[in-house]
């Protein structure tokens, strides 16, 4: 057997943690499976009372992470600090610039230094690898970049955060508000003290910025992407949409088209038959679209203790086995520099909620509204009828020029009897 990959972890968090307990407790079958073993030579932790037992017997402890990024003791890196910048920033290029391959889980470090990171692994001939940072435990960058290889790419989509899923789950199943679900959702330790990154879109577009290069073959593009979160979806917007026959979802989506590559994360309303519709609870799912294997669904837990260490030390074999590729699937020359399209040329479908006095003549004012922005209702719903509050009047719209539905809305809004910005959900037809 050759001799032992030489490992050093940066951060025992929650990740860093489950990485340490996988190369410890399945030693063995690591080394069956990578013609070698992976040996943890080396930790870097400032807070002491994360120190594992055992399992770090005869490991070196630093204290400072960029020193065990310069120790000619190690063959791979693997930052579990998180952040796009600071210390794990300077911690990858410091053990890339040293010639030592890379593994890490941190998407945000991905999505706004990822070319930069890999011009300088490339120089280096070293391995900059990331399946953790994109859906978890899912392998979905080996699935694209190794598995489906032979494809060209149309369009790749998906939920991408479980945190979101998990409360619009649990709002459709319960009735709750946001506020309520996104409570419970940190106390069972599913959302951050600050979850803005989570519900805010934030973390579902990082890793869609780097699925979107990874699948297209184009320059990483994080600016690009048009995100919305889900603080704005409300308990009434899912019962309507279950009677409309969907589920809502915070998708990732990203598409190729004649006018340039279209990134763009916002909750959609998709029908309940659709596969992606019964990812439940903390799920992730991911859905691509090849020209020869057609549609593919792949489903896991995006995040967790186990699932994402699984996916550390799959790129950490990876190396093992002396498997290089390009960071984003081609060398960097080779990556295409597509046009964003902006999101006003979108088209789709939508579901629309206004709230109005249900006064004469109000719904003859919206038709009139929709009709000079060239909009076209499908179908309307109005349950009851009260003169003395607000009423809620729910749309759906036939497929039309995102540009044209928010000059709409804008004028809708301005109309005497609306009481409340209308609320907006685009529909995904898959």
């Amino acid at each position: 057997m050759s001799h032992p990959l030489r490992v050093g972890v940066a951060g025992l968090g929650t990740v860093g943690g489950g990485t340490v307990k996988l190369l410890t407790e399945n030693a063995a079958l690591l080394a069956a499976r990578c013609g070698r073993p992976l040996r943890l030579a080396a930790v870097a932790e400032r807070d002491k009372s994360r120190h594992l037992g055992a399992m770090l017997d005869g490991v070196t402890w630093y204290d400072d992470a960029l020193a065990l990024a310069e120790s000619p003791d190690l063959d791979v890196v693997v930052e579990l600090i998180g952040g796009s910048d600071g210390i794990a920033k300077r911690l990858v290029e410091t053990a890339l610039a040293s010639g030592k391959h890379v593994v890490t889980a941190n998407k945000a470090l991905i999505a706004h230094h990822g070319m930069a990171l890999a011009e300088l692994a490339e120089s280096r001939g070293v391995q900059l690898a990331y399946e953790a940072a994109v859906a978890g435990g899912i392998p979905i960058i080996k699935a694209i970049r190794e598995g489906m290889v032979g494809n060209a790419y149309t369009r790749v989509y998906g939920i991408l955060n479980g945190t979101c899923n998990y409360i619009l789950t649990t709002m459709r199943e319960t009735g709750r508000e946001f506020d309520d679900v996104l409570r419970e959702a940190q106390e069972l330790g599913y959302a951050e003290a600050d979850p803005s990154f989570d519900v805010d879109g934030v973390d579902t577009a990082h890793k869609l910025a780097i699925l979107t290069s990874v699948a297209f073959g184009c320059a990483l593009d994080f600016k690009g992407v048009h995100v919305e979160g889900i603080r704005h979806v409300s308990a009434l917007d899912i019962r309507f949409a279950d009677e409309l026959g969907y589920r809502i979802k915070l998708l990732g989506v990203a598409s190729q088209t004649a006018d340039g590559v279209e990134q763009r994360v916002h909750p959609c309303m998709v029908e309940r038959s659709a596969p992606i519709a019964a990812v439940e609870g903390v799920f992730n799912a991911v859905v691509a679209h090849g020209d020869f294997v057609d549609t593919t669904m792949h489903v896991g837990r995006g995040a967790g203790e186990k699932p994402t260490a699984s996916a550390v030390v799959a790129d950490i074999a990876d190396i093992a086995r002396g498997l290089r590729l390009p960071t984003f699937g081609v060398p960097l020359k080779d990556l295409a520099h597509r046009p964003t399209r902006p999101m006003g040329e979108h088209e789709g479908a939508y579901y629309v909620r206004i709230t109005v006095l249900d006064k004469p003549g109000v719904m003859a004012d919206i038709a009139a509204v929709l009709r000079d922005h060239q909009v076209s209702m499908e179908s309307v719903l109005q349950h009851g009828r009260n003169p003395d509050e607000p009423v809620s009047l729910v749309m759906t719209l036939h497929e039309t020029r995102e540009s044209s539905m928010a000059g709409a809305l804008a004028a809708i809004e301005a109309l005497p009897h609306v009481v409340e910005p209308p609320r907006m959900i685009r529909i995904e037809t898959f």
